[in-house]
């Protein structure tokens, strides 16, 4: 039965989790969905981690439109270490949950299609479970882009000011963390929390970090573990992944709240602040307002206004970029945020229901060279 962090004490007794003799083996699980121009170099990347014992990767196959299917079967014909099993329901912890289940080894390592590990990421992985006996561990998500669209956004996710400062995007010393990026975890422990919850849609790798804390283990940042990982390829598709992403955090703000940390807040700040300069905006134009009145409500303009000034400095101080990289920073950052917090006040005020992110169910990604 899954715990409900809810139902916890607020500082629960420190656990260790569960060690593993040497050479006990090593299950990637990656949910897969419209993936074909990324999967082979996921999945190679993955195989070739180099732990002591034996691996298996487990995809979980949604229902695709781009031929990932069929590549991830002749993959699959060609490598006996690669499992498939079905996700028809395409829900990103719907998957993850039948890949682990249907894994063999104690030790669980999730992986995304869109990423690729770098060499010895397993390994010491490994290495800070053992030493740590953490109950999740993870790293640095480091986003790289091809196009100047893309190379903004992956400089946005790396950036403190593009996603809120949490570890995985930036930290530079091993700490206890919030969550983890993917993650290394010990089957144990997510047989003892219950695995993902299914009816969460996204931010289920954060819901599901509370739950291990909420059990008394520790989730790990290790500076040191790296995973590459290439955003939406278009400006619609970060739209759409934005709105989705932040919807669910008000879900997760309804089910949780003081539980979020107050980062999450921003992004629906932000939105508020545009809508009161834009209402004031049009106020001052009328004569509705009196010169006193319009003097002093200039200062609602102050925070957007200074939203501005930080974008525009991100965007300049862009090492080495060029200018349609800078230029596109300009459009990139609000939109995430705007996206998100629209987002995320319409999860809290309305909850998230069925929102998916549709930037990952229609036509074909950007190949890569």
């Amino acid at each position: 039965m899954r715990n409900d962090p809810r139902e916890r004490p607020a500082r629960p007794t420190r656990r260790d989790a569960p060690d593993v003799p040497d050479g006990s083996g090593v299950s990637f699980v990656m949910p897969v969905l419209n993936e074909r121009d990324y999967l082979e170099r996921a999945v190679t990347t993955t195989l070739a981690q180099s732990v002591d014992g034996p691996i298996e990767l487990v995809l979980a196959l949604g229902p695709s439109s781009d031929g990932t299917t069929e590549l991830a079967r002749e993959l699959a014909a060609s490598d006996a270490r690669i499992v498939l099993v079905d996700n028809p329901a395409a829900d990103i912890p719907v998957g993850l949950n039948a890949a682990i289940r249907a894994s063999r080894h104690p030790t669980i390592v999730r992986v995304d299609a869109h990423s690729e590990l770098a060499p010895g990421y397993t390994r010491r992985a490994l290495a800070t479970l053992a030493r740590t006996r953490a109950g999740n561990v993870g790293g640095i998500m480091r986003a790289e882009g091809r196009t100047p669209f893309q190379k903004s956004v992956a400089a946005a996710y790396n950036s403190r000011v593009g996603l809120g400062g949490g570890a995985y995007h930036g930290g530079q010393e091993e700490s206890e963390a919030e969550s983890a990026y993917l993650g290394v975890m010990r089957r144990a422990v997510l047989d003892e929390v219950g695995l993902f919850d299914e009816s969460i849609r996204r931010g289920e790798d954060w819901e599901l970090n509370l739950r291990i804390r909420s059990a008394g283990y520790r989730v790990m940042f290790d500076p040191e573990l790296s995973v590459t990982y290439w955003p939406r390829e278009s400006w619609a598709r970060l739209a759409r992944q934005f709105v989705a992403t932040g919807r669910w955090r008000g879900e997760l703000v309804r089910r949780y709240g003081t539980r979020n940390s107050l980062r999450f807040f921003a992004p629906p700040a932000l939105v508020v602040a545009v809508v009161v300069s834009a209402v004031v905006g049009i106020l001052q134009a009328t004569p509705l307002l009196s010169p006193l009145w319009t003097a002093l409500a200039a200062i609602t303009h102050l925070p957007l206004a200074l939203y501005v000034v930080l974008v525009v400095g991100v965007a300049v101080s862009r090492r080495g970029a060029g200018l349609a990289d800078r230029l596109w920073t300009l459009a990139v950052l609000p939109t995430m945020h705007l996206a998100w917090g629209a987002g995320f006040l319409a999860g809290v005020l309305r909850g998230a229901h069925d929102t998916v992110d549709t930037s990952r169910l229609s036509g074909r990604n950007t190949p890569l060279p």
